[in-house]
């Protein structure tokens, strides 16, 4: 089932006084979309939520100014229409107001669709000079032919008869409108603290079981989402000792507009703010709507974004007392120093790069972009880094696209030049002691920051 159009919402309203909201609602978007300031966006192909929001605060609706003489015709009308806008403040607010109201009900109420069956995606199909059903060969030789790769390539089953505009469908992470980091604070740490030449998360928490789990995000660009919670649920192990599988479904199902589009991608730090102030309950509470994963051979078709239900699966649980929370929402300085210091003393993070075509070919050793055209923005967790015997430092990541891909699902990428960007987009999040006693008995307070 697909959103309701504006005429399903006014007749499926459950009282006249909602109908009118929806009316006035509907009403307050038509002037809108007819300003001057969207129309120019959307030639330009720049309406997102930031530029919207931005939109909405600018804009005024403006009673019609009186030139030169007029008939007494015209001064009725105006007469009229004045009466109009001064009744229309009366009965809820200025136009401004009710778009507000529009743009944060937007963000709290993701678009209703159930994702109990696979669709189709006109999106998915073969673009416009895309041969590349099955990997392609020549990219895999050339990597395997440069003298400076550094890395293999080969047949990875996971992009098995895949097409160029399905691998984009599963890069889910969008550019992250400046606007929204403006608040988030960028951690450093002091040149001071020593840290080791290698490090894997996997071995100094060798208890906390999550850090070595690799997932499957499936038919969906969830990448930023999944970052986001196998680093939050790993944080809870090393600084709560709770060993805990936390819910994709819940922040891609229910953080809405906020996180951006669900399936079709979102922002990481919007994720860590989710955390912050909704929490996310269990995989138990709420599992992967996605439970069949990416079969082989390929990726198709898509699923859509699943519903928002609020409701735990299993029987006599509640969905606000399994809710997780983190303590804050904040970047790591792009320094490999600064990003190497936050995973040691706090743990795995979440980070964000762009993906080339080659990327889908990795197999093994210190990944660089060689040949291949850029697919779109990556999710992932780093949990360690390294030096390779050629003597290359890289950095040690978990991918979400199963064991079948790469290097057992993990791969390495090389550090310290911010190859693809993977130095840029570094969040994460400390877990908070809200809700621990009730879920597993003892004391918890909140992790040290």
């Amino acid at each position: 089932m697909g959103a309701d159009s504006p005429r399903e919402m006014i007749h499926r309203a459950d009282s006249p006084r909602e109908m009118i909201l929806w009316l006035k609602l509907l009403t307050a978007i038509s002037f809108l979309l007819s300003s001057p300031s969207i129309v120019g966006l959307r030639q330009q192909q720049e309406l997102n939520p930031s530029n919207l929001l931005l939109a909405i605060l600018k804009y005024k609706h403006k009673a019609p100014t009186p030139r030169g003489r007029r008939s007494s015709k015209q001064a009725t009308r105006e007469s009229r229409q004045l009466k109009r806008i001064d009744k229309n403040k009366k009965m809820g607010g200025t136009l401004q107001q009710q778009l507000l109201l529009f743009f944060f009900l937007s963000a709290v109420a993701p678009q209703v669709v159930r994702a109990v069956k696979p669709i189709p995606n006109s999106n998915l199909g073969v673009e416009e000079g895309d041969n590349s059903i099955g990997i392609i060969q020549d990219i895999i030789q050339t990597v395997n032919k440069h003298p400076d790769a550094g890395w293999t390539a080969a047949h990875n089953p996971y992009f098995a008869n895949y097409t160029i505009a399905q691998f984009k469908h599963i890069l889910g992470v969008k550019p992250t409108p400046r606007d929204a980091l403006t608040d988030v604070p960028a951690k450093t740490y002091s040149r001071s603290l020593k840290l080791p030449k290698e490090f894997d998360a996997r071995s100094k928490w060798s208890h906390c079981s999550t850090i070595g789990n690799i997932l499957d995000q499936g038919h969906c660009g969830s990448c930023w989402a999944f970052g986001a919670v196998e680093c939050l649920q790993d944080r809870f192990c090393i600084h709560m000792n709770v060993n805990i599988s936390l819910s994709v479904n819940d922040l891609l199902a229910c953080c809405g507009f906020m996180c951006g589009d669900g399936c079709d991608g979102g922002y990481p730090i919007m994720a860590w703010r989710y955390f912050v102030q909704n929490g996310v309950v269990t995989d138990e509470c709420d599992p992967y709507f996605d439970q069949v994963g990416c079969n082989h051979p390929g990726c198709e078709p898509a699923y859509p974004t699943p519903v928002c239900e609020k409701k735990c699966k299993v029987r006599n649980q509640v969905w606000e007392e399994k809710k997780h929370f983190s303590v804050n929402a904040y970047r790591i300085k792009s320094d490999p120093h600064d990003i190497m210091s936050e995973v040691y003393i706090n743990g795995p993070v979440e980070v964000a790069f762009t993906v080339y075509e080659d990327f889908a070919h990795y197999k093994s050793g210190v990944y660089k972009h060689i040949t291949g055209g850029m697919m779109g923005g990556h999710a992932v967790k780093l949990i360690g880094w390294g030096t390779s015997d050629a003597g290359e430092d890289y950095w040690l990541l978990a991918n979400q696209w199963n064991r079948g891909w790469g290097d057992d699902g993990y791969f390495k990428i090389i550090r310290g030049r911010n190859e693809c960007g993977i130095e840029e987009d570094v969040v994460a999040g400390m877990p908070s002691g809200k809700n621990m006693v009730g879920n597993y008995g003892g004391s918890f307070g909140t992790a040290v920051i």
